[in-house]
């Protein structure tokens, strides 16, 4: 009889909020893995032995052998690349990096260096994901609208980076509509102009207005708002030349042809966790950048207008 594999070590860099909340149960409910130490230099309670930096972590004479990077996005090329080069498999939090060019020597590095390199757009794993795909690929797309709107101060209270550069502003929650909507979505997507309105005191937009076209010209449009109170709109809606598709709850619903498709519970980050796995007994890696092009693309050919000046 062939004996289970060990666990793979994992060590998550960056202990705040999604760590806490998404990233801690989703390694302790996969045997794949066994959550080996926390390295963050403000980490209180962590839950197993706490580093106050990750070259702390790496040099430890128990290193893991992977890390889950969940720091702020300025931060995640340095720390990437510092585990990539030790050996280490790599799962990025969305966004992956501050920029393209970051993702792209990333890539380049895992490869060389052998080690798996996963970018985890975790809202492409919602359940609604992937029945919409399947049933968007037999179809013509008329029309498709993005609405994705929350309260920054529920989502992402106190979390200063976020309005510095690099930080991503409302495109952090943005970025998770978008990379839905190309993994749904059957052929590519093309920023053709935005409008990014940035807070007075910001330097990150807290709201923006994408129109888009897919490569067969049908149209799309974003609309991307960090303001909304109460509850959070989190919805795609595609129309077909064979009925309408809508995606609500960032990917937890789906009615196709307004009939209301049963679904799995929502178990993103598990759904990572098990992708990260099959990535590294494969040696393969799994870096789509295209969620991060069309927010780069989204600034590149964006209008900007002043907002009024957001205090938390």
């Amino acid at each position: 009889m062939t004996s289970p594999a060990a666990p793979i070590t994992i060590g998550i860099v960056g202990f705040g909020k999604i760590a806490r909340d998404q990233h801690l149960p989703a390694i302790r409910g996969d045997r794949r893995f066994e959550l080996h130490a926390i390295a963050d230099p403000a980490s209180n309670g962590a839950p197993v032995q706490h580093y106050a930096s990750l070259d702390a972590m790496l040099t430890a004479e128990d290193a893991p052998a992977a890390v889950a990077i969940c720091t702020p996005p300025q931060a995640r090329y340095g720390v990437a690349r510092r585990a990539l080069e030790s050996g280490r498999h790599v799962l990025l939090e969305k966004p992956p990096a501050a920029t393209l060019s970051e993702l792209d020597e990333l890539r380049e590095l895992a490869e060389r260096s052998g080690t798996t390199l996963f970018c985890a757009w975790h809202s492409q794993f919602a359940p609604a994901v992937a029945p919409a795909r399947e049933w968007l690929a037999a179809r013509t797309l008329l029309r498709v609208r993005i609405t994705w709107h929350e309260d920054v101060r529920v989502w992402h209270p106190n979390q200063r980076w976020l309005w510095e550069p690099g930080g991503f502003g409302v495109f952090d929650p943005g970025i998770n509509a978008l990379s839905v909507a190309a993994k749904m979505l059957p052929k590519r997507l093309f920023v053709r102009n935005a409008l990014l309105a940035f807070p007075e005191n910001c330097a990150t937009p807290i709201a923006a207005e994408l129109t888009l076209a897919d490569a067969g010209g049908a149209p799309v449009t974003a609309s991307f708002d960090f303001l909304q109170t109460g509850p959070e709109t989190w919805d795609i809606e595609v129309e077909t030349d064979a009925g309408s598709l809508v995606l609500s709850q960032g990917g937890r619903r789906l009615i196709l042809a307004g009939r209301e498709v049963p679904l799995e519970p929502n178990a993103e980050y598990p759904a990572l966790y098990a992708r990260f796995a099959e990535l590294i007994a494969a040696e393969r890696s799994d870096a789509d950048a295209l969620p991060l092009q069309l927010v780069a693309d989204a600034f590149l050919v964006g209008r900007h207008r002043t907002a009024p000046a957001f205090v938390d």
